[in-house]
């Protein structure tokens, strides 16, 4: 059974700091990106940052500077460090897996965690 469990989600006021984790188990197959999303009420999810098995990153403009998209490959775990906060960044954040150009493709998503940023 897959899981992917969140954490970090919470409450923090604007300039603060926040560090997502997501750690995947039962997947028996290599996950070659992980990454976050994001989806604040009323508006579609988007990316916020992936990286791959190798340690490419990749960045919504909007993060870029702020945000530290890392991972544990021996733990199958992603890590979303946040800083200088914005109430802009308020959302539901999702922790996405996957291997996308492989024989067998698949892809996860994490139930979502929330974070509030105030003012």
């Amino acid at each position: 059974q897959v899981q992917l469990v969140e954490s970090g989600g919470g409450l923090v006021q604007a300039g603060g700091s926040l560090r997502l984790s997501c750690a995947a188990s039962g997947i028996i197959f290599k996950i070659n990106a992980m990454g976050w999303y994001r989806q604040a009420p009323g508006k579609l999810r988007e990316l916020v940052a992936t990286i791959t098995t190798e340690g490419s990153t990749n960045y919504a403009d909007f993060v870029k500077g702020r945000f530290t998209v890392s991972r544990d490959n021996t733990k199958d775990t992603v890590y979303l460090q946040m800083n200088n906060l914005k109430a802009e960044d308020t959302a539901v954040y999702y922790c996405h897996v996957g291997s996308l150009y492989v024989a067998v493709p698949f892809e996860y998503w994490g139930q979502g965690t929330l974070v509030t940023v105030s003012e």
